[in-house]
């Protein structure tokens, strides 16, 4: 693996709040996406009390070969006290936003959609304060399933674009760039009201322009929220690094995203999809809409 550069080693984490955090996950048998993906800044945020949860897992039925996730064809049933165990979290972590993920359940004929209200609604009982954001996958392309998640009013609905659309077959081969162009967009048209957001990779083998481009699709199917992060390899079975992005690119793409009219871009290194996931609680108070 590619030694990385100075501006991606992260601090070390001051151990006593991310144990704390860990324990209460564990004690509520729950996983998180900050695990199980390995992301880089999971002692940050479990430092600041912030996870983001992963529902439905922890194996995946799909294998892109960027991410850490296990892969299993057939995972298990799910699990009816999982909603309630995740709100029991949000509880006690005293969490304002919370963001809620998935492995792709494709041997699910709504795509997991189901659970993802349930969880919305259980913790809606619990801490009706708390703004919520659900990271959806493409759920093969079925908007009955989207409607159904929409319906539970999250305040952000989340889905990943990881990559620019000539990268797509070796990047992600299991999905499609215009489905999930097409996803945000009916998301759009069903909730005009929600906040769409989505996020890319970079640092495997894209260009300037395609990044530029992939933008502009992004907001003219009514993203709102965008988030663009360094590509880290997890282990040396996975996607290699082609290339190490520097901050000041970065930054230049954060400049061109806001000119577009993007209400938040988040972009550095080590942003991740859900990296101070926090921030957009601040921008709904800002950028306040109506149901």
């Amino acid at each position: 693996m590619t030694v990385k550069p100075e501006w991606l080693r992260v601090k070390a984490p001051q151990w006593q709040r991310v144990g704390d955090v860990k324990e209460i996950l564990r004690g509520l048998a729950l996983n998180t996406v900050c695990e199980e993906a390995s992301c880089p800044n999971i002692g940050e945020c479990f430092h600041a009390g912030t996870a983001t949860f992963l529902i439905m897992g922890p194996t995946c039925t799909r294998a892109c070969p960027y991410c850490d996730i296990n892969f299993e064809k057939k995972p298990k049933e799910l699990d009816p006290t999982e909603p309630t165990r995740l709100s029991e979290a949000v509880l006690h972590m005293k969490l304002n936003h919370v963001v809620i993920t998935s492995v792709n359940r494709d041997d699910l004929p709504d795509g997991g959609a189901s659970q993802f209200v349930h969880c919305i609604e259980s913790i809606r009982k619990v801490s009706p304060q708390t703004t919520i954001e659900v990271l959806i996958p493409d759920l093969c392309g079925n908007w009955q399933a989207l409607k159904i998640i929409l319906s539970a009013q999250p305040e952000v609905l989340n889905h990943n674009t990881e990559t620019v659309p000539r990268l797509y077959k070796r990047v992600r081969p299991q999905g499609n760039y215009k489905l999930t162009l097409d996803l945000l967009q009916t998301s759009r048209q069903i909730a005009p009201h929600i906040y769409i957001k989505s996020g890319i990779m970079v640092g495997l083998g894209e260009t300037d322009a395609e990044v530029r481009n992939c933008m502009q699709e992004l907001r003219a199917v009514g993203c709102d929220i965008l988030t663009i992060g360094q590509y880290l390899q997890p282990t040396s079975k996975h996607l290699q690094v082609d290339n190490f992005v520097a901050p000041e690119k970065f930054a230049t793409w954060q400049a061109f995203g806001e000119k577009l009219g993007f209400l938040q871009v988040v972009s550095s290194p080590l942003t991740r999809s859900s990296y101070h996931a926090e921030q957009v609680r601040k921008l709904i108070e800002q950028h306040p809409r109506n149901l």
